[in-house]
């Protein structure tokens, strides 16, 4: 091998020696933060998992502080996870193996709910079970699920992007989001709209996120078993770009109108598992903007930003997808692809943190007592915790799907793999078969 050739290997493996070492040394406290404030904290987890396809190694399990009091891994993946009044916990999922499978061939995935009943030794078992088949699991998923006061349960339905209430194992109610948005051919074939999250927020009255659209919409189920559409928070402005709800087969103008209904992704863009602090005020986890948000709405009727935080005790947020107000003004927020579950106050510090060992979707702080619905929850304070300086990273677009990429596929990675380091390891291994190129053409040449 000529020296041009080893200088150029060498310089390869050096940046990414360098790379590994330089990040290693200022990545950011990992370890369990757990301030004794007298507080109880248990804590339930919704944990997608990893892997291929981010259905791997899935499970749902409880925190009691920062120990896990009890675990049901059986689901490749777990979504929304929230306590009922009887104990058990009720869980979105998506599992494989299934023979029964309609029109599909078997072995295939379900999607659905699943109730899960912890016992006194730290098992649980999951005792009940409503779901159906899909195509792939591929964004086919219920991420959501809601327990109704006279039983039965709303849901989400990404596979048909649709709410739905199911009563006795049967569907008793849909609203089919093609009502409002172009729908594609086969929605069954293209995540088109990602619909994630469900909160009855009142008497027949549900919160739907929207991902893919960058909107929040109110939906009412009628009298007469329809449905009205009550709000759209984040509503589609005149004359705006839908870039950001386009791309990736999202979003489409199937009627030829040359607009599609998408949202302000400055305001919300991607958001998960939004949270309605009372008439006029939502708690919001804006993944694509890596921050959570408190929207406020306007005398004249629009919906503004009135908090926001973008990191916790130094550490940026990236791709948050739950943030939950906790009665005593807390935070608590499931920063996903830092995998870690962390409550801050009022100020803005964390009082409790947990790394996670997989990939999380979602948590839910459960009060030792049953307290039922939580609503009119405290409000950020007029100067409340801004940490946002304007000065947020957006991300390239192409290192940031592949550090997405190695969050899943290689749950192993320490999470300051970000990026940067990404970008350095790719420019080290060009130098690398750079110089293995140039080596292979100095043999050809004599």
């Amino acid at each position: 091998m000529g020296t041009r050739a080893i200088e150029l290997v060498l310089a390869g493996v050096l940046l990414f020696g360098l790379t590994v070492a330089g990040s290693a040394l200022v990545a950011p406290d990992r370890s369990t933060v757990a301030i004794d404030d007298g507080s109880e904290r248990a804590t339930l987890v919704g944990s997608q998992g990893g892997g291929p396809g981010w259905h791997e190694h899935g499970s749902a399990y409880l925190l009691n502080g920062t120990d896990v009091e009890w675990r049901e891994d059986s689901a490749d993946s777990y979504f929304d996870v929230q306590r009922l009044s009887d104990g058990r916990v009720l869980a979105g999922f998506m599992d494989s193996g299934y023979e029964e499978c309609g029109p599909y061939e078997s072995p295939c995935a379900h999607t659905g709910i699943r109730l899960i009943d912890p016992d006194a030794d730290g098992g649980a078992e999951v005792v009940e079970e409503y779901s159906f088949p899909v195509r792939s699991q591929s964004n086919s998923e219920i991420h959501d699920a809601e327990p109704l006061p006279d039983g039965g349960f709303a849901m989400t339905d990404m596979d048909h992007e649709r709410i739905m209430i199911v009563e006795d194992g049967e569907v008793t109610w849909t609203w089919n989001a093609s009502q409002l948005y172009d729908e594609p051919e086969d929605p069954t074939r293209t995540d088109w709209l990602h619909i994630n999250d469900i909160d009855r927020i009142g008497e027949d009255r549900f919160l739907v996120s929207v991902r893919n659209a960058n909107q929040l919409v109110i939906v009412e189920r009628t009298d007469d078993g329809g449905s009205e559409i009550v709000e759209i928070i984040n509503g589609d402005e005149s004359n705006s770009s839908d870039d950001s709800c386009t791309g990736n087969g999202q979003l489409r103008d199937t009627d030829g109108d040359g607009d599609v209904r998408c949202g302000d992704p400055s305001v919300l863009d991607h958001q998960h598992n939004p949270q309605w602090l009372g008439d006029g005020a939502v708690l919001v986890a804006d993944s694509d903007n890596d921050r959570v948000v408190e929207l406020h709405r306007t005398d004249d009727g629009d919906w503004e930003i009135a908090w926001v935080v973008r990191s916790v005790d130094g550490q940026s947020l990236h791709w948050p997808r739950d943030a939950d107000r906790l009665e005593s003004g807390h935070t608590l927020i499931t920063d996903t692809l830092n995998k870690r579950v962390v409550e801050i106050n009022e100020n803005g510090t964390a009082v409790w943190t947990y790394p996670t060992d997989r990939i999380p979707y979602e948590a839910d702080r459960v009060p030792r007592e049953f307290q039922g619905s939580e609503r009119d929850l405290p409000l950020a304070t007029s100067d409340g915790v801004n940490l946002d300086d304007g000065t947020g990273d957006t991300g390239v677009p192409v290192l940031s799907t592949l550090v997405v990429g190695v969050r899943a596929a290689a749950p192993w990675a320490p999470v300051w793999f970000g990026e940067t380091q990404v970008g350095l390891t790719l420019v080290s291994l060009a130098l690398a078969l750079a110089g293995g190129a140039t080596a292979v053409r100095a043999r050809l040449g004599r």
